[in-house]
C-alpha cells in the first residue's frame, strides 16, 4: 500500500535499537527522510548505516523535557522542519509499590511524560501552521492492563496518554492527528533486561510494530486521531 507520505520529515526519539529503530526503518522505506536520536554516537552511526535512506543521527538525550526539546530543536533544523513526529524513550526501574521510593518517581515522569510534552510542545505548534502533522507516541500496553513490578512505568505512561488524548482533540481540526500505540512483549534489549530471553514467551517483532507506526502517519490514516492501539499478540485481554 502506498501511504502517501514520501518527502516528509520524521523526528524519531530514542531509535538507535528497540521499536524506535522498527519505526524508523519502516518510515524511511515509505521514502520518508528520518532524523534517529540515541545518547552514545556509535550506537546512532550504526542506526543510521542500517536505516539508510539518507537517515541523518543525533546525539541527544530524551530522557527529560530539556533534552527531548533539543532533539526536536536539532532535528528541525537538520531536516528543515517536522511533519511526523515519532516520541519515544526507555523505561524506569522495574519496582513494586513496597520496593519503590517516593523519590524514584518524579524521575520516572520525566522520563515517560514529560519527555513526551516538551517533544510535542516543540513539534506540533508548526504542523498546525502547515495544516498537516502526525503524532504518534511509543507507549505501553501496561497504560490499559498494568504490568506486575513496573510501577513507575505504569503510572508515567498513564500520564502521558491522557495527555495525548487531549492534544489530539485541540488539533485535530488543524490537519494534525495525535495517536499512541502500546507494545505488549517485542523482543528488545528492554524486555531482556527484564525478563530475561524468555523462550516460551510469545514476543512480537519491531519492524512489524513499525509497520504499524508508518501507517498511523499515512495519508489513509487522516480520520485516525486520539487512538491507543495495543500491539500485543493478544495479551490485552479485556473487552474495552
Amino acid at each position: 500500500m502506498e501511504l502517501g507520505i514520501t518527502g516528509k520529515r520524521a523526528a524519531v526519539a530514542a531509535a538507535s535499537s528497540g521499536l524506535g529503530l522498527g519505526s524508523a526503518r519502516a518510515l524511511a522505506a515509505e521514502g520518508v527522510t528520518v532524523a534517529i536520536c540515541s545518547r552514545d554516537r556509535a550506537r546512532v552511526d550504526d542506526a543510521v548505516a542500517e536505516i539508510g535512506h539518507g537517515c541523518i543521527g543525533l546525539v541527544c538525550d530524551v530522557s527529560g523535557a530539556a533534552g527531548a526539546t533539543a532533539f526536536v530543536a536539532a532535528a528541525t533544523e537538520a531536516l528543515g522542519g517536522i511533519d511526523i513526529l515519532v516520541t519515544n524513550a526507555g523505561g524506569p526501574p522495574p519496582g513494586n509499590f513496597a520496593t519503590t521510593d517516593l523519590d524514584d518517581y518524579p524521575s520516572a515522569i520525566e522520563l515517560n511524560l514529560m519527555s513526551v510534552v516538551a517533544m510535542c510542545k516543540a513539534a506540533v505548534g508548526p504542523m498546525q501552521e502547515r495544516g498537516w502533522g502526525r503524532v504518534v507516541a511509543i507507549t505501553s500496553v501496561s497504560v490499559r492492563q498494568p504490568i506486575p513490578n513496573l510501577i513507575l512505568s505504569n503510572t508515567a505512561r498513564a500520564g502521558a496518554t491522557g495527555f495525548l488524548k487531549t492534544l489530539a482533540r485541540e488539533v485535530a481540526e488543524d490537519g494534525v492527528t495525535v495517536n499512541s500505540v502500546q507494545p505488549g512483549t517485542h523482543r528488545t534489549a528492554r524486555v531482556t533486561a527484564i525478563y530475561g530471553d524468555a523462550a516460551d514467551v510469545r514476543m512480537g517483532d519491531a519492524d512489524d510494530f513499525g509497520a504499524i507506526v508508518a501507517f498511523l502517519c499515512s495519508e489513509q490514516a487522516t480520520f485516525l486521531t486520539g487512538a491507543q492501539i495495543h500491539v500485543d499478540g493478544g495479551a490485552y485481554q479485556a473487552l474495552l
